[in-house]
Formats: structure tokens, C-alpha cells, sequence
């Protein structure tokens, strides 16, 4: 087993004023060659952004990009023809592929908004982009994993264009789960969204987290109650 620790305080940071984000990995003006990505995790963003504020037009390509607010709304709009509200308990996947712009905007003139924004290294180029949107039950998580992403179009939850896995798991006192691996060549990295959590000899408190490789099977035992969120993809792509 192979193991890597990020705590909290050791991710990037940048303080805009209307944004506050957080970098797992090197973004932006937050560089850091130790810390790229994690397998075909390239970015894992942890953004509050005040009301009516947020990011003009701009573009991407060949990379999925998951959205997965953890409060407020998020507005959304794109060169496909999407004008779309994403909210806490919603999950939004853009395949970028050939190329797409979009804009995102604090749906609230007031109310901040704190997401997390995933970009995954896709196994397939120059796609025809697309969008999809989904909601989930936190209800549906609690002490078991809910998944969120995946690469299969028939699966639960949404899909994107690589072998990757997405659940998200909100965890009583206590309680104790094993997540396995859905490919051998997977690795999984864990953020710790709140509470405690316990993975082997490594303990996680709020917005830590831990990649895990070279396993089949992870045991997760519950300190404080909170929620994980587990992103799987593949080590060599």
C-alpha cells in the first residue's frame, strides 16, 4: 500500500477577496512540483465565493470537469447552450473535449457559495463536449457510500469519459467501512469534507486528505461524525 498525506494547511491558498480557494494541487498562481496531481486527479479546488461574484467566460478542453457545491448555488452557463442553477446536494460533469467556454457565478447577490471542482484527465480526446447534471440524497450516505461519478452511462449517479469512481459518505460515531477498489491499477484520494476519520494509522480532521494506491481494500474507521469524499482513478493513464 502506498500512501500520501495531505493535511489541511499544507494545500495552496489565494485570497482574492470575492474568492477564497484552496488547492490540493498546483493551480493557478500555486505551484508546487511535488504536488501535480494524484494519478488522473489533476485538480481538486475547494472555492467559497461571495454572492454575485464568480468566474467570466473562459475555456477548456479535454479534461472532465466535475462540480460539486457544498453550499449555496452555483449559476452556470456555456458555449453548448446551458443555463443552469447547480445547488448543494446536485452534481454537475462537463466533458470538455473538442473545446467548450462557460462562465460560473455565485447564483446569490448575498449568500456566499463553497464548492469543490474536480478536474480528471479524460481517457478519451477530442470528444463532442457535453453537460449533465444530477442530485443526490445525503440521506442515501449515511454510513454507506453514495456514488456520484463513474464511467459507465447505465450506472448510478452521472459518468464522465475516464475509469474513475466519485462517492461521497457521511459517517455516524464510530462507524467503520471498508471501500474497495473497483480496478487494480486505482488509487483513491480521500478529503475529509468535516469531522474525523481514521484510515490505517492515519487520522483526518476537516479538508485533510489522503491518497491511497497500490491496495485493493481501504478500512475507514469514524471518529467525529462527517462526511468523506472519495475520488478513484487511475494511477497510470
Amino acid at each position: 500500500m502506498k500512501i500520501t498525506f495531505h493535511p489541511e494547511n499544507s494545500r495552496g491558498h489565494a485570497d482574492h477577496g470575492w474568492l477564497l480557494a484552496k488547492h490540493s494541487f498546483s493551480f493557478a498562481s500555486w505551484q508546487n512540483r511535488e504536488r501535480m496531481n494524484f494519478g488522473a486527479l489533476r485538480v481538486l479546488n475547494d472555492d467559497c465565493v461571495a454572492g454575485g461574484e464568480g468566474f467570466g467566460q473562459h475555456p477548456h478542453d479535454n479534461m472532465e470537469i466535475i462540480t460539486i457545491p457544498l453550499e449555496g448555488a452555483l449559476r452556470h452557463e456555456d458555449s453548448m447552450g446551458h443555463s443552469e442553477v447547480i445547488h448543494a446536494g446536485e452534481v454537475q460533469v462537463m466533458s470538455a473535449g473538442s473545446g467548450v467556454y462557460h462562465s460560473e457565478f455565485n447564483a446569490s447577490p448575498n449568500e456566499k457559495i463553497t464548492l469543490f471542482q474536480l478536474w480528471i484527465f479524460p481517457n478519451k480526446q477530442q470528444v463532442k463536449p457535453r453537460y449533465d447534471q444530477i442530485s443526490y440524497d445525503l440521506n442515501d450516505a449515511k454510513d454507506k457510500f453514495l456514488q456520484l461519478v463513474s464511467p459507465n452511462k447505465d450506472d448510478a449517479g452521472t459518468w464522465i469519459y475516464q475509469n474513475a469512481w466519485i462517492s461521497i459518505v457521511d459517517l455516524s460515531q464510530e462507524h467503520s467501512l471498508n471501500y474497495s477498489l473497483h480496478l487494480p491499477n486505482n488509487g483513491v484520494y480521500i478529503m475529509a469534507i468535516e469531522g474525523q476519520h481514521q484510515i490505517g494509522e492515519q487520522s483526518l480532521k476537516k479538508r485533510d486528505a489522503i491518497g491511497i494506491s497500490e491496495c485493493e481494500t481501504i478500512h475507514i474507521n469514524n471518529i467525529q461524525p462527517g462526511r468523506l469524499l472519495l475520488v478513484e482513478v487511475p494511477m497510470i493513464f
